[in-house]
């Protein structure tokens, strides 16, 4: 049993991550990246959002393949090479693990300590399985590195994720993994699929708060990254769906007017922000379930199988490489 954690953020990255930042601070329309939500309190926080009521996206996925698990093994193969995008606690592929047999498992997520985390335990349930744990950003370039197996390689990007990305954002992110893929690889994809409003909103928006306190921790991360004085309780959190753009939004909102600083090369910078001025964190597009395919088929892939649930909330979907 081999398990190592590589973290493919070394210091030159650390100037990439500040200038990403400083770029969406300083933009007219301020934003910061959804990767940067997911520091180590923030995946907890996200951890928290998949078990609420409203949060239906997790639960229906989890339905979908407790219901039709053995079908997805067989038409996706047995003993791959199973790169876990995102992977966060890893409990959604080791939940798979007994169907899929995966002959090595490979979690990628840029939260790092609590990848590594999740693994040490995973590998305690598993032994016989290899295992590797990469620290990477993977949302602008991707090349996995030489302790990944590279025969059947299927990728499992489960959750809607890809709704971070805008449709050509998504299509280049497919087009990097059908390089990454050979062949013989594939991919194992959760897509959230187009609703109604009402639904949509309160998924974003929960009762409790809690998806408030994730948004505004991006701010307390920022501020750890790049020096900056966020005072968090000057934020408010706004999450909708714009139907108009076919995806729910979540943005940051002044509530009152703040001067904030940052490091940015080495230099202090700063920005007012006014009340009412946001700084937008997130968008998470939802699909048609042919523009979601066509999406696939655009990047090299082609789809085999689509699992819905009963009302047609989300979709997983296996798609193969295109020779």
């Amino acid at each position: 049993m081999h398990i190592s954690c590589t973290e493919d953020r070394p210091r030159a990255a650390n100037a990439h991550v500040a200038d990403e930042l400083h770029a969406g601070l300083n933009a007219p329309d301020a934003w910061i990246s959804p990767k940067f939500l997911y520091d180590a309190l923030g995946s907890k926080l996200f951890e928290a959002i998949c078990e609420l009521p409203e949060y239906y996206p997790t639960r229906t996925e989890a339905a979908i393949f407790a219901r039709h698990g053995a079908e997805i093994a067989r038409v996706a193969g047995l003993g791959s090479t199973l790169v876990d995008l995102g992977a966060g606690n890893c409990a959604k592929a080791a939940s798979l693990f007994p169907l899929l047999q995966p002959a090595q498992y490979v979690a990628v997520d840029i939260s790092t300590e609590f990848l590594c985390d999740a693994l040490e335990r995973l590998r305690q349930r598993f032994p016989q399985i290899d295992m590797e744990a990469l620290g990477m950003d993977f949302s602008s370039r991707f090349e996995l590195p030489p302790q990944v197996h590279a025969a059947r390689r299927l990728f499992f990007y489960p959750g809607s994720s890809i709704g971070n990305f805008t449709p050509d954002e998504a299509h280049g992110f497919l087009r990097r993994l059908r390089a990454q893929c050979g062949d013989d690889g594939g991919v194992l994809i959760g897509v959230d699929l187009a609703k109604d409003k009402a639904t949509l909103d309160a998924a974003y928006d929960d009762a409790l708060g809690v998806t408030a306190a994730f948004n505004l921790n991006v701010l307390r991360h920022v501020n750890h990254l790049v020096g900056a004085d966020f005072d968090i309780r000057a934020w408010r959190h706004h999450g909708f769906y714009n139907a108009a753009r076919g995806r729910v939004e979540m943005h940051l909102e002044a509530v009152r007017r703040q001067e904030v600083h940052w490091n940015c090369g080495g230099q202090a910078c700063a920005r007012v922000f006014e009340p009412g001025d946001c700084i937008h964190t997130e968008n998470s597009y939802k699909y048609q379930q042919a523009d979601a395919i066509a999406l696939l088929e655009r990047s090299g892939f082609e789809a085999t199988r689509v699992w819905t649930d009963p009302q047609r909330w989300f979709a997983v979907i296996h798609a193969q490489a295109i020779h």
